[in-house]
Formats: structure tokens, C-alpha cells, sequence
């Protein structure tokens, strides 16, 4: 449907987060900015959007974008540049490092965060003629184990459902995944299935996360042990005579080795029971629903993915699938829900270095094939190094150049501190950004490339359930900011490749891609496009999301694979697959007596370059913490909202303590988010050890063994400024954007005396600052005023009564106050006509626990629901629905629900 017809004002576009795919209507508001809302007609989300989603507008700013070319001169600084010199340095350092060291001496790392013709254009030059798969993606950190799952189980990376599925099904199970989160908007067409069907949802996670409804079935299964539930699940169905077995015999092979597999690893129930430390009665539950409902869908996410054994745990879900005859109809099937917005995309066009472009592997028949639709005169002969060991590679100086696309390496990759002193030994490190500075650039980029940023980029992405979408732009380019196709092309035309990279847009790119997917396909291959090789510009800018495939001559349509067999393998069945023993990698020890498991928190994105940038995403949990059963806590000296210290073999962090019931003992989470950009000690990454699954190559992000022991601060406070912030060295501290300025949180053992001088750095000369010091108290706070607006605020207080920033940062992010106002700003409380809202819990329409609390004191709203009509709260995402409840209950709210 064409965008201008139904929207006037808006442009159809595809959201920047999630693998969910969700449309946006964008509104461009003439100023740089734009108006967000949900796309009603995109039929991934049917005009709903995440807390995420609903900021994206706040995100929108140049103030950290990097605008033009900057390469590093023989002083060792950092300068503007020409796209000319910067292209130039870029094509002929890495053509001397190929000269000199061979192909395999490059690397490029990619991004889901990149748009497919972005993908494609890298693995091109890379694969086809620079002729080393020494190209991977941070998809690899994400759900490689997902796609050696489906291609050892289907002989393909296909998804078999689609988001409908989850509308259908009678039983939902979800394995590793907080959907409430991390998936907000699927999430709630689970929970619409739940109301309106009674579907029934089974929560697979050692953490009660906010997944967890009151009246779900939730198996805190120990961490690494989904392989043996799963594996027990297939006894049991095999000893109920419920296998399908007219399927089995006519669709699959392997199935005696599995269950022969699946014996040893889980025989019977009080087994199941040992291994995974879940109640006997509980699994008993579990395996009769799934018994007993035709219609399930098995959703699993990274806490199946991110493990050393992921690709096992993932075979051990779709044997289940198989062995019932449960894939490819209607609400039923194994379902990967992706983390990236693009990382589909990524592995349709071969972005992981163990695969080829259009869903093709590194046989010879492919690698020919491939080789002649591009006219390639280098192909890459072998798979390439996968993440971890390609920074591996680096560290040990075999790989001299490496170009970064997108990602942020030096917080997200395991042992991060070692990768970071790793790119530090590069010849010739190349890095397109549209951020001017995070931990990767900070670690000592050569070139850097502006590169175009969501609202400016055109071209497509593919979400979980294979619908291509367009991402259209909707404001023009800022600065000389490039699209990434573009300067991988101009770098591979300077290096002689030009005739295979004369692209002009980004449909010509699609095209090809679209074109390589049916080259030489008489449907041995899933991925085929061909119907969408043709389209001219105009049908390509007017694209509607499009599910694959779409074979050339045939109508466009949604699809499931696999209800009648059809496997890409040789002889088109599909494999069950004997998994490995489920075996923690390392165990805990008594120096690393806890299990560290990393994971995102509902309101921020990866390292939050983005989402960072959104003072209504920033306001739900402004610190990075730590979260850890009561009786760990105890044990190890910790109270609630104090610091600890989480130590690993392979880095150390300082992070804020939650405590929650809802953990598992034994064990501690901690957000992946914060990095060297946005908090003192809180690079959760440099924790993680860079353990792999030996199949995907993914490292292991959840059971990393750590210690834990408290860390003890005097003073606590918060600063809010106009300009940029430079805490003292010693403090510990986490920023926070705000509106109309920047703030932290921070920690001290300076005495309030010592910040009476900080204050004076902080906020310079030129300013009036009111101030309060109470030594006794151990209390300081000052005010700074410009022309009688508030530039700045400095509030510290002791530890065990730390002062509170809702009302003074309302008072910050007024745009006038009155004198009563002024005189009330060191007072840190409310005044009449500035209500404090409190803490944020929705984030979406930014309604705090005070607002919440008096709708329900003064009999305005008496539930969830009337919370919801009279504040708009958890009627967008409903992410925040959980906390609501709690509130209503009277209970105390986690922090980390």
C-alpha cells in the first residue's frame, strides 16, 4: 500500500531494534526530528510499538554523530578528512597488508544493525574478491546456534511458522526468552492469545522474569540443562505412544539415535528432575500439556542461543517438533525469535563467515556457482574465522586490517577488555560509525567513516518470520554521513573491483541480491526471491513487507515450510539430531563460586548508543546492576541498592545490587548495556569467558563462573548539566540522558566537603551557584543558574539515604521556573504546578510510581485496567504491565522484574 495515499505527512519505515520488524510511520517535523507511531497496516506489529520503538524520535539528534571522514595522523590524533583521502587510505592499506600477508591477513566484522544491501555489498568485496570469508557479524553473538540448528535438523537456515503462529497455538513455550522485554510487541499477542483462547504458556528460564504471568507454569531450569528437559520431554513422548509416527517414517531420519541419545541423557522423570533442579511435579505438567495440545509453538531466544551447547539445545527443541509431526501448520513449530532488526538479512546474503551468500554453504558446486553470477576472480575457497576467533587472530597479530561496520566490538564480545587491547595491534583499523565515539573507537581506529543512521537509511531488512521490509528514509543525510554500501563500493572500486560494484542505489543492490537467490534454483535451496529481481525503482521504493520466498511467476503470499516434509537435506528428510551430555562448560568453583548470566533489560539496546540517547528510556533503570537471590546476597554481605564487585577469570565490574526472589540461587544476571562511554566499572562483556559452541561458534553469555563480595561507598548523588560531564576519576558512576542536558548517578568516598569543589569544576565560573553543605550530615547540594535558567544541579547525601532526582530533574528540565521554583531547587522537593512523577514505569507514555501510586490512593484507578484509562500506562507495549500489577498488589516494586 502506497505510504503517501494513507499517510500524507508519514513515511513508511521499519524500526531499528529488535528482530520483531515492526513498521513505523515516521513524521518528519522539519527540524531534524520526526513524530513515531506504529505502522497499523505493517502485519508484524499491527500499529503497536515497544517502549524502544515509542523513544525512537528522542534518538534522532546529531549530537554524537560522527558527520565527516577522520583518520588518525603520525601524531596519533585524530582529524577531518576528505572522503577522497579517507577511501584512498582505506583501498590501499588493505591492498599492501593482502600483498604482503595474503587475503586472509583482512577482516571485516559486520552488524544486524546493518540493511541487507549493506550486508551484501561487505560480503561481496570480501568473499568474491578480495577472496577471504574472513567476515562475520555480530549475529554471531546472537543466533548462530539457531541456524546450525535448523541446517543440521532441515538442511537450510529456515524459520518454518510466522508470527501467526503464536495468534493459533493452544500452547506456547517459551525457552530462554523474556518476550515481556525483549519482544514486547509478539508478547502481547501471545498474552491476546491467552485471554482470548486460553492458550496456555509454559516460561523455560532460571530467572522469574516479567514473561512469567501468575497463572503460567514456569521451569527455572538450571543454567546449560534445556537439552536435558528437552530430552526428557522426548522419552516421554516416545513412552506415551505420542510420536506421529506416519511423519517420522515418511519426513525425518535419525530418530533411533536421538531417543537413544535422549534415554541416556534423561530416562525418566525424577532424572529430568536432578538434572535440571525443577520439581518433578512441575516437568510432569509440562510434559503432559505438551502431550496433550496439538497446536504449540516453541519460542526460544538467547538464553537457548548464547551457550557452549546451543546448538544442541536447539536440535533437542526441534527433535520434539519433529517427532510429533508439529512444524509447518497452523500454531505449531520450533520459532527463533531473532535479536537484531537485520540479522535475517544478514544470513540470506552469506554475512557470517561460514556461509555464502544466498543461503548457500562453502561446497564446491556453491562456491562455482556463486563465483560465476558475480564474476568473481578471488573467491574465497574456505569458511572464515567465526567472532571470537577472529579477534582471537588479531590478538595474536595474524590478522592486520580489520573494518568494523555498525558494532561496537570492545563491549559486546566476550573477554571484551582483551578484544579491546586487541584492536589496538592493528595495522589498519577502519570503522563506520555514525556515533563519533564508543569503546571501539576509543581503542584506536585509524579511518573513521560517517555513516547514515536510521531516518536517513533506504534499503531492507528481514524480520523472524522471513518478512522483507522496507526501511525508507525520511530525513536527508546529515553532514557528509554516507550509506555503508556506498563506501564499500567506492573502496572496492579504488582497489580495482569497480565493474562488479557500479551501484547507484540501493535497489540495484536488491536486485542482485534478489537475482543470486534464484540463480541456478530448482528449489534445492529455500531462500529464493527471484519474484523481486525485476522491480523497478519506483516498485522497489513502494515495496510492501514481503514474506520469503517469492518465486519468480508466481503470486506473492505467506508461507509456512515443512508440514509435508520438503527438507533441503539430500533426500529432502529432515535430521533428528543426538545431542551432546548437557555439561556446564567450567563449573563454579570456590573462588568463582556463582554462575554470571548477561541479558538485556526492557528499555535499552545493546550498548546504547541509541536507546541511550532517549531521556524516557533512560528513566525505567538508570544504573547498571546487578541482580542475585536473598539467601546469595546474605551469604556474601550484600543489601539491596548497595554496590558489589563481580569478578571473573577474565575482568572485574562494579555494579549496583538487586536483590529478587525471582533469581535463581546460585546464580547473578547482569545487563549487557553500560560501557566505558556510560558508566565507570560496568563492561559486563569483559566478564564473559570466550567459551564457543563448537557448531555455531557462539560464545557462551550465560554461565560464566564469578565471584561476588561487596563494595562499600560513603556517599551517594546524582549531577545534572547543560554541558558535558567529567566525573572525578575515583567515583563510580552511570550516565543518564535526561532532557535539554545530561546527569549521573554516582557513587563516592570523598567527603561532602571535597564536592563542594567538584561543583565548581563541574558547572565553571561563569554561573551563579546557590549551595547547602551539612558536613555532619555528610550533605552537600548546589544549584547553578545562567541568566536565571538552571544549568546545573549537585546533590550528595550519605549512602544508606541517598538523595532522590525525580523532582529536582523535572525542576532541570523545565524550560523556565519561577522565583518560587528557584528557591525550592535545593530543597530536592516538589512544587505546586510541577508534580513529581517518580520513578518511570511506563516508559512509553513516561508515567511514574508516584503518578501511579495517587491515581490509585485517591480512588482514580482501582486496577490494572484503570490505571491503563485514566495514565495510558501498559497500553502501548505492555512490557511495564508486570510492575503494574505489583503496584496495584501493594508489593514492592523489582527493579528488575
Amino acid at each position: 500500500m502506497n505510504a503517501s495515499a494513507q499517510h500524507p505527512l508519514a513515511v513508511r519505515t521499519t524500526c531499528a531494534y529488535c528482530g520483531v520488524g515492526c513498521g513505523v510511520l515516521a513524521k518528519p517535523d522539519g527540524r531534524g526530528g520526526a513524530a513515531i507511531s506504529g505502522d497499523a497496516e505493517h502485519p508484524a506489529n499491527f500499529g503497536r510499538l515497544c517502549s524502544k520503538g515509542s523513544a525512537l524520535g528522542e534518538t534522532l539528534g546529531l549530537g554524537t554523530r560522527l558527520l565527516h571522514p577522520m583518520q588518525r595522523g603520525v601524531d596519533g590524533a585524530m582529524a577531518r578528512t576528505t572522503w577522497d583521502d579517507a577511501l584512498a587510505r582505506v583501498a590501499n592499506g588493505f591492498a599492501d597488508i593482502i600483498a604482503k600477508h595474503g587475503p586472509d591477513s583482512v577482516a571485516f566484522y559486520l552488524s544486524g544493525q546493518l540493511l541487507t544491501e549493506d550486508y551484501y555489498v561487505a560480503n561481496k568485496l570480501m568473499k568474491g574478491f578480495i577472496g577471504s570469508a574472513n567476515v562475520d557479524t555480530n549475529s554471531r553473538l546472537c543466533m548462530a546456534s539457531s541456524v546450525a540448528g535448523h541446517r543440521r535438523a532441515f538442511g537450510s537456515d529456515t524459520v518454518p511458522g510466522s508470527y501467526a503462529d503464536l495468534d493459533e497455538a493452544d500452547l506456547i513455550v517459551l525457552v530462554g526468552s523474556n518476550a515481556a522485554w525483549c519482544h514486547p510487541v509478539l508478547y502481547q499477542r501471545m498474552l491476546a492469545n491467552k485471554r482470548a483462547r486460553d492458550a496456555k504458556i509454559v516460561v523455560i528460564d532460571p530467572r522469574r522474569t516479567a514473561s512469567v504471568e501468575d497463572d503460567d507454569l514456569h521451569l527455572p531450569v538450571a543454567p546449560g540443562m534445556d537439552t536435558a528437559l528437552f530430552s526428557g520431554l522426548l522419552v516421554h513422548l516416545a513412552d506415551t505412544l505420542a510420536l506421529d509416527y506416519t511423519y517420522l517414517a515418511a519426513h525425518t531420519t535419525g530418530f533411533t539415535e536421538a531417543l537413544v541419545r535422549a534415554r541416556e541423557i534423561a530416562p525418566d522423570l525424577t532424572a529430568v528432575a536432578a538434572a535440571t533442579g525443577v520439581g518433578a511435579a512441575d516437568i510432569a505438567r509440562f510434559f503432559a500439556l505438551f502431550r496433550g495440545t496439538d497446536k504449540v509453538v516453541t519460542c526460544y531466544s538467547q538464553g537457548v542461543n548464547q551457550s557452549a551447547q546451543g546448538t544442541d539445545k536447539v536440535n533437542a527443541i526441534i527433535n520434539c517438533h519433529l517427532a510429533t509431526g508439529r512444524i509447518g501448520r497452523p500454531g505449531m513449530g520450533p520459532f527463533s525469535l531473532t535479536g537484531q532488526p537485520n540479522a535475517m538479512g544478514g544470513r540470506e546474503v552469506g554475512g557470517l563467515a561460514n556461509q555464502l551468500a544466498a543461503h548457500m554453504d562453502f561446497t564446491p558446486e556453491a562456491i562455482d556457482r556463486v563465483g560465476r553470477f558475480w564474476r568473481a576472480p578471488n573467491m574465497a575457497q574456505r569458511e572464515g574465522l567465526k567472532a571470537v576467533q577472529l579477534f582471537d587472530a588479531i590478538g595474536r597479530g595474524e590478522i592486520k586490517a580489520l573494518w568494523i561496520m555498525a558494532t561496537n566490538p570492545a563491549v559486546s564480545l566476550p573477554r571484551a577488555d582483551y578484544v579491546r587491547d586487541a584492536l589496538r595491534k592493528l595495522d589498519l583499523l577502519v570503522i563506520s560509525e555514525n556515533v563519533i565515539s564508543n569503546d571501539t573507537v576509543a581503542a584506536g581506529a585509524h579511518v573513521l567513516l560517517p555513516a547514515a543512521a536510521w531516518g536517513e537509511k533506504d534499503g531492507t531488512v528481514t524480520n523472524s518470520e522471513r518478512r522483507i521490509s522496507r526501511q525508507r528514509a525520511f530525513l536527508p543525510l546529515p553532514g557528509e554521513a554516507r550509506p555503508d554500501w556506498w563506501a564499500v563500493s567506492q573502496v572496492a572500486r579504488r582497489m580495482g573491483f569497480g565493474d562488479a560494484f557500479a551501484y547507484r542505489s540501493a535497489a540495484d543492490i536488491f536486485r542482485e541480491h534478489a537475482a543470486l537467490s534464484a540463480f541456478e534454483n530448482d528449489g534445492a535451496r529455500d531462500f529464493d526471491i527471484g519474484a523481486l529481481a525485476t522491480l523497478s525503482d519506483d516498485a522497489f521504493n513502494a515495496l510492501d513487507p514481503t514474506q520469503w520466498p517469492a518465486h519468480a511467476g508466481e503470486p506473492l503470499a505467506d508461507s509456512r515450510f515443512f508440514a509435508a516434509g520438503g527438507y533441503y537435506t539430500p533426500d529432502r528428510k529432515a535430521r533428528l539430531i543426538a545431542p551432546e551430555r548437557p555439561a556446564l562448560h567450567e563449573a563454579p568453583s570456590p573462588a568463582f563460586p556463582l554462575l554470571l548470566n548477561t541479558g538485556r533489560i526492557r528499555d535499552q539496546w545493546h550498548t546504547m548508543t541509541r536507546s541511550g540517547l532517549s531521556p524516557r528510556l533512560g528513566a525505567h533503570l538508570p544504573e547498571p546492576f546487578v541482580e542475585l537471590h536473598p539467601d546469595d546476597a546474605a551469604q556474601h554481605g550484600l543489601r539491596d541498592g548497595g554496590c558489589a564487585r563481580i569478578t571473573t577469570r577474565y575482568g572485574a565490574c562494579i555494579l549496583k545490587v538487586a536483590i529478587s526472589a525471582g533469581q535463581k540461587r546460585g546464580a547473578l544476571f547482569a545487563p549487557i548495556h553500560w560501557s566505558g562511554e556510560t558508566a565507570a566499572t560496568a563492561r559486563v562483556g569483559a566478564l564473559v569467558a570466550p567459551i564457543t559452541d563448537p557448531f555455531s561458534g557462539q560464545p557462551e553469555a550465560k554461565a560464566t563462573p564469578a565471584a561476588i563480595a561487596p563494595v562499600t561507598y560513603a556517599l551517594r548523588g546524582f549531577v545534572l548539566s547543560r554541558a558535558a560531564l567529567q566525573l572525578p576519576a575515583e567515583s563510580w558512576w552511570a550516565r543518564v540522558a535526561v532532557r535539554g542536558g545530561t546527569a549521573a548517578l554516582f557513587a563516592s568516598n570523598a567527603p561532602a566537603a571535597e564536592w563542594r569543589t567538584h561543583a565548581a569544576e563541574l558547572f565553571g565560573d561563569d554561573v551563579e551557584l546557590a549551595e547547602y553543605l551539612d558536613e555532619p550530615r555528610q550533605s552537600f547540594r548546589a544549584a547553578a543558574f545562567q541568566d536565571g535558567k538552571l544549568v546545573g544541579c549537585l546533590f550528595v547525601g550519605p549512602a544508606e539515604a541517598p538523595p532522590q532526582w525525580d523532582a529536582v530533574k523535572a525542576l532541570f528540565e523545565a524550560e523556565a521556573l519561577e522565583t518560587q521554583q528557584r528557591r525550592a531547587v535545593l530543597s530536592g522537593r516538589s512544587t505546586d504546578g510541577l508534580a513529581d512523577a517518580g520513578p518511570i514505569v511506563c516508559a512509553c507514555f513516561g508515567v511514574g510510581l508516584h503518578t501511579i501510586r495517587d491515581a490509585l490512593e485517591s480512588g482514580a484507578a482501582v486496577s490494572v485496567e484503570a490505571i491503563g484509562q485514566s495514565l495510558r500506562a501498559g497500553t502501548n507495549c505492555g512490557s511495564c504491565l508486570p510492575e503494574l500489577r505489583k503496584i496495584v498488589a501493594g508489593a514492592k516494586v523489582s527493579e528488575t522484574a
